[in-house]
């Protein structure tokens, strides 16, 4: 990469960037961190916050959305540049109209990804003031409310899917249900609740686990019903690399607002035991992971970045809010500084972008997604600068300049 390179010195790898070298589309030079340069390289490519993940003149109320839009608020409150804040804002204010109705949303769909976007409204609400952006808030906690559960209290990914937990799910939902709780729920109803949120973590988790390999698999379904899930577990056939990155970032954003030491204990373990494995199946030039994750040396797997920036967004956030002690720091900036090396490119008109992104995958449903190893390294096209890499990507780049800028003072 030509803004980026990794040079070791004493034994130590650090990262350098370069971006002085480099010329701008404008020929000025610039020594922009990425954070800044990928989310500007996004409004270049998409102007219009509401087209994007391929949404052009398409109002879709949606987790990708939400993911890199909350990125975008995450710079705004780094930088204080309200060009981020600006373009956050502007999906928020087109997606909740003045009747506080979220715009594209059902609620008896009962589909946790529709959770997640509500994320940037807690955001909007503090700053505003406008009740709509409130209202839309109980409208999203009403339905975990009465959302349909598993026999043992797990949340159905979709109503669609019944029966069935994904690990996609827990970042879809638990951090929003987690952060309301925090915020606007009595604090005399808080202890149950926040149990609750912790108990969709350990179900999944239990269900899903896969005690040869030490991971999780991507789904189960508890009725074993659908054609993907062994009849004898519930389980899916292979543990999906970002599936499991869904887990990991849903496990640390939670963290954030479980307040009891022991439920938060739990969801530590989870995480602990996660990062103790994930080494085993990088790649041993890059450091990368791959699509099916257990299985990075077979024919046809390769390394794909959304799983490998959510792994990188998780360890990073982990030490910086303490899950992770201070051991783990150099690990967590030297996985950010091969992500980079293996992932992020400079365009010729001074953009950046992000390479091997896998633009979507799942179980069942009409396109009959069976869950096995020919169908996620077939699943579809390989994209670049996809909502799922570029949202963790700009979160973990300002962990990371923040902690290169505590290591230089």
């Amino acid at each position: 990469m030509k803004n980026v390179q990794l040079k070791k010195q004493g034994g130590a790898i650090w990262f350098l960037v370069v971006s002085t070298l480099l010329f701008a589309a404008c020929g000025q030079k610039t020594t922009k961190p990425l954070s800044v340069r990928m989310a500007e390289s996004e409004m270049i490519r998409t102007p219009v916050p509401t087209d994007l993940d391929g949404c052009e003149g398409r109002l879709k109320w949606n987790y990708t959305h939400g993911l890199e839009l909350l990125a975008f608020m995450d710079l705004y409150d780094a930088s204080g540049d309200e060009r981020f804040w600006n373009y956050a804002a502007r999906y928020a204010d087109t997606m909740i109209n003045a009747q506080a109705e979220i715009v594209s949303y059902k609620k008896t769909n009962y589909n946790i990804d529709h959770i997640c976007p509500g994320r940037i409204l807690f955001r909007m609400y503090d700053r505003t003031g406008e009740a709509k952006y409130k209202m839309a808030m109980d409208t999203l906690f009403s339905q975990l409310q009465t959302h349909p559960r598993t026999s043992d209290g797990g949340f159905w990914h979709k109503k669609v899917y019944p029966y069935q937990m994904w690990l996609d799910g827990l970042y879809m939902g638990q951090p929003f249900y987690a952060e309301y709780i925090s915020r606007y729920v009595d604090a005399s109803n808080q202890q149950d609740l926040f149990e609750d949120v912790v108990h969709q973590f350990v179900t999944v988790g239990k269900h899903t686990y896969d005690a040869v390999t030490g991971v999780y698999r991507h789904g189960w379904d508890e009725s074993r019903a659908m054609f993907w899930a062994d009849k004898e577990t519930g389980q899916s056939a292979h543990c999906w690399g970002r599936g499991l990155g869904w887990y990991v970032m849903g496990l640390v954003d939670a963290l954030d607002y479980i307040p009891g030491q022991e439920q938060r204990q739990a969801l530590i373990d989870i995480l602990k035991e996660i990062y103790e494995v994930l080494p085993k199946y990088a790649d041993p030039q890059t450091g990368m992971w791959y699509q099916v994750l257990e299985l990075p040396e077979r024919e046809g797997n390769y390394q794909e970045s959304t799983a490998s920036i959510m792994f990188v967004y998780g360890l990073l956030k982990g030490v910086k809010t303490g899950v992770f002690d201070a051991s783990y720091r150099e690990t967590a900036l030297q996985w950010y500084e091969k992500f980079v090396d293996r992932f992020v490119k400079e365009n010729p008109d001074g953009t950046i972008s992000i390479t091997d992104c896998c633009a979507g995958a799942g179980l069942g449903g009409s396109q009959n997604r069976s869950g096995k190893y020919d169908y996620y390294i077939n699943e579809t096209i390989i994209i670049e600068n996809d909502c799922k890499a570029v949202g963790p990507f700009i979160q973990a780049s300002l962990i990371y300049e923040e902690f290169k800028s505590e290591r230089q003072q």
